[in-house]
């Protein structure tokens, strides 16, 4: 949305030493987190429903609505497990919490996996970006075997060329 604007994009090492900067301008520890002038936006949706207003593009559809919040779930679950990882614990194991973000990986890959198959990401629009963000980020932290999922890979590497996708690749700052 920001690729014909000009703007500044901060990589914040939020699990380390920018975890204050980020605490002073989200309450949530999250990111992204866009500052526009006084407006300080706290969650992507959020911020692209700002930046669409802004720019008088139409909202998104309920089925666009329902694609995030199933690309969200994964993406949730996917960020539970790399915390727990980090923090010394086992996600392999089984426990309920373990289980259940494992669960809802599945169960949001497979859907989304069958929305891919269809066309819902076929154009770069929001959704779009969206489950690229966590395809490729998945994938570059090697969170989980994305092998069975070809209609995902076929998206990542569709839109892997995007304008905009390169100047916030993670690898670029590795």
């Amino acid at each position: 949305m920001l690729v014909d604007v000009d703007y500044e994009f901060r990589d914040l090492a939020i699990y380390g030493a920018d975890q204050a900067e980020l605490a002073r301008h989200n309450p949530t520890l999250k990111i992204p987190t866009l500052i526009d002038g006084e407006t300080t936006l706290f969650d992507s949706r959020v911020i692209q429903r700002y930046l669409a207003a802004q720019r008088g593009h139409a909202p998104l559809s309920w089925r666009e609505e329902n694609q995030l919040t199933v690309i969200d779930g994964a993406n949730d679950a996917f960020v539970a497990l790399l915390l727990a990882a980090r923090s010394g614990l086992d996600p392999s194991q089984d426990a309920m919490i373990y289980n259940r973000h494992r669960e809802r990986i599945r169960t949001c890959l497979d859907w989304l996996e069958t929305a891919a198959a269809d066309g819902a990401f076929d154009h770069w629009h929001y959704p779009a970006i969206c489950v690229y963000c966590m395809l490729d980020w998945v994938v570059f932290r090697e969170l989980h075997d994305m092998s069975g999922y070809r209609a995902l890979a076929a998206v990542r590497e569709r839109h892997g060329g995007q304008p905009g996708v390169a100047a916030t690749d993670p690898r670029q700052a590795v």
